[in-house]
């Protein structure tokens, strides 16, 4: 007899746990830190067997480097938070990295643009 092969979407489902918690997090925490109150997170991967995930962020701050820095400097109190709040045995390492997305689709759109 042949085993089912069944598509797990663990990672995916914690990752994006993940993402609403810290964001709940940074609103509940860090919102009055100018800095931390125009981060948004959009998007979450999990990575090594659910023990890592990487978040997703945007920011109209155009200092990109100061955002960064600050949520690696908080990036421990929230994954300390984060274990509070999950209710899993293990509680994955956050990893906060900057999506430009928006602005390489902004640089196509122009490039699209100057060529008619």
């Amino acid at each position: 007899m042949q085993k089912k092969h069944v598509n797990s979407n663990r990672g995916e489902r914690v990752a994006a746990k993940v993402q609403t918690l810290v964001a709940e997090i940074l609103r509940d925490n860090y919102g009055d830190d100018a800095i931390i109150a125009g981060v948004s997170l959009v998007g979450a991967v999990a990575h090594g067997g659910l023990q890592f995930v990487r978040l997703f962020f945007y920011t109209r701050n155009e200092n990109i480097n100061a955002v960064q820095k600050r949520l690696d400097e908080i990036t421990r109190s929230v994954r300390f938070e984060l274990a509070a709040r999950m209710n899993q045995k293990y509680v994955p390492d956050i990893k906060f990295q900057y999506d430009d997305t928006l602005e390489k689709a902004a640089r196509i759109d122009e490039l699209l643009n100057n060529l008619k």
